[in-house]
């Protein structure tokens, strides 16, 4: 986000900024933005333009409140019935607790788009601090994070060119570790299940850790499935571990994108009569808790869902409060590590 020279975040573009940049006054930019404004199409379209240019967001809350405190912090994650980011949002809450903020939560079932409905509404709102879940935005949703005066933590991954600061893991390292360790106990002929679409950017760097993996070893890398829009569910797990098999019935060992996948693969081989790991091993991402109930228990990597959660919040709450004369590092890289069991 913008910076200011004695370190302080600068302040968000107002109305007026928009104004001067579109060539107008601050009334006619609060005309142009009241639903049925009669302001002409030309007008309009310039000072659209300029919001879009500055990341300006309409301050809803400029009119009730006399200072810039909230009270609140956001958080975006992909899912709310995902475990793993469930237990996100839990680190977070738990991490808030008894220091004043609340938090509010969106999510964006995968979707830059919803993200960015998200973004601009949340920050209507003015909160004191976001959280997102990944790296990876609309353009127009990072000059909106960028240009919002407010702390900002991306998560759950490491992107090249953070907003802010990071929280996170590299998804595709995490992989290659699960490739390595498998590797290492023998398997050579792997498989990959994921989506079929680039919109979990989290599971296209698993994919890319997967491939990078093998080529290292010098093991075929190309036994990749894509099957079902992400999030890839327990069905649509086992409708690709079928196709792999069809494909390829001589693989050794299915790597999937999520714990839940690899549980329906799992099933689904035992549906067919195939023992789990003697016919085919399987091995999942996330360490959901299906992961250690099911039978054969499953092997998986933990990337600890409810401390990067915790960590966020907390570096969201030092910067908020500068509860200390060091400013937070802006990067916290996460640790990751593979959860042997029963199914390889």
């Amino acid at each position: 986000m913008t910076k200011i020279p004695d370190g302080k975040m600068a302040e968000p573009p107002t109305m007026s900024d928009v104004a001067r940049r579109a060539g107008v006054s601050a009334m006619t930019v609060s005309r142009a933005l009241k639903k049925g404004s009669h302001v002409s199409k030309a007008t309009r379209e310039r000072i659209a333009q300029a919001i879009n240019e500055l990341g300006y967001v309409l301050d809803q809350s400029a009119g009730s409140l006399s200072s810039r405190r909230t009270g609140f912090v956001a958080a975006i994650i992909p899912s709310i019935n995902n475990s793993n980011f469930s237990d996100t949002a839990r680190g977070i809450t738990d991490a808030l607790e008894g220091t004043g903020l609340q938090l509010l939560l969106g999510y964006t079932n995968y979707s830059v788009d919803r993200e960015e409905e998200l973004i601009e509404a949340m920050l209507k709102r003015r909160p004191e601090g976001i959280i997102l879940t990944g790296g990876s935005h609309t353009p127009r949703g990072r000059r909106m994070l960028e240009q919002a005066g407010i702390p900002v933590i991306e998560t759950w991954d490491r992107p090249a060119q953070p907003i802010d600061k990071v929280v996170g893991f590299s998804n595709g390292e995490a992989m290659e570790l699960l490739v390595k360790t498998l590797a290492g106990k023998g398997y050579q002929r792997f498989g990959y299940i994921g989506g079929t679409t680039a919109r979990d950017t989290r599971g296209s760097q698993r994919r890319a850790g997967f491939v990078r993996a093998l080529e290292r070893l010098g093991l075929p890398s190309d036994r990749l499935i894509s099957f079902g829009v992400p999030p890839i569910s327990m069905e649509q797990g086992a409708q690709a571990v079928v196709n792999m098999l069809e494909r390829w019935p001589d693989t050794q060992v299915a790597l999937c994108v999520s714990d839940l996948s690899a549980f329906g693969a799992l099933m689904e081989c035992q549906r067919r009569g195939l023992k789990v790991p003697d016919d085919i091993a399987i091995a999942g991402f996330g360490d959901y808790e299906i992961a250690a109930c099911c039978h054969p228990r499953m092997t998986t990597v933990n990337v600890d869902c409810y401390g990067i959660g915790r960590q966020a919040a907390l570096k969201l709450t030092q910067t908020i409060q500068a509860v200390s004369a060091e400013p937070p590092e802006p990067i916290t890289v996460t640790g990751f590590r593979v959860v042997e069991r029963e199914s390889t």
